[in-house]
């Protein structure tokens, strides 16, 4: 069975792309969340990593829900069901919910219900003129002028852009050491739900394991003797 994922490499950069266009790489009734969670799991572990940028092949970028497959859900019991969604689509969103790294969605076409979900996932979305964005069961789609006016997405850009405008922010981003980006994005996480204190006091001891990496000093001394840092291995 061939992949839902292609998983592509450049330097600090990990490119995903859902490679299921006959179905509109719909995310339901396919191996999708499961190669999500793999591929969360292997970027979690290669500290060399610093930037995910995820888009689609073909015109559309995810149609959400595969309605036919969800036909074959219509005799399933409320259990049955409530443990296909744990053990589905909710397993892709933790999954990327705990990336550490800074992840950027590059929306080429319609995102439709769990498509729309799972660009809101991401950290960055950039869209091309061309995409959509619906959360069909309850609202109209909104075009892509839209959903930057309401900040559902980050930046438009043109169509044919799209991957370059993505990978050129992905590489601004992973041009940073990797350490400080996992920790910062930790803080982020951490900061929608613990108490000011709590956060301080995390801060105090994410940035005490930052400072200590060679990365810190070379950040430190570059700026102080006005050149470009020079970020070795980590």
């Amino acid at each position: 069975m061939k992949p839902f994922l292609s998983i592509d490499r450049s330097g600090a950069i990990v490119t995903l792309t859902m490679d299921d266009p006959e179905p509109r790489n719909a995310l339901t009734g396919n191996r999708a969340a499961q190669e999500f969670v793999d591929a969360c799991a292997q970027i979690a572990e290669d500290a060399s990593v610093h930037v995910v940028v995820l888009t689609a092949r073909g015109p559309v970028f995810s149609s959400g829900g595969n309605l036919k497959h969800m036909q074959s859900l219509f005799d399933a019991s409320p259990s049955a069901l409530r443990q296909w969604y744990r053990q589905g689509i909710q397993r892709l969103t933790t999954a990327l919910y705990n990336l550490e790294v800074p992840t950027i969605a590059a929306v080429n076409g319609p995102a439709i219900g769990a498509g729309c979900d799972l660009t809101c996932m991401f950290d960055i979305r950039i869209a091309a003129d061309t995409a959509t964005f619906a959360e069909s069961f309850t609202g109209d789609a909104l075009g892509a002028a839209e959903a930057l006016a309401c900040v559902l997405v980050s930046r438009v850009v043109p169509a044919d852009r799209l991957m370059d405008e993505s990978m050129a922010l992905a590489a601004r981003i992973a041009a940073n050491p990797g350490t400080a980006l996992r920790l910062t994005k930790r803080l982020l996480r951490e900061g929608q739900h613990v108490r000011l204190d709590s956060l301080l006091e995390l801060s105090a001891g994410l940035q005490s394991i930052a400072h200590k990496t060679p990365q810190h000093v070379e950040a430190v001394t570059a700026f102080v003797e006005k050149r470009k840092p020079v970020f070795g291995p980590e």
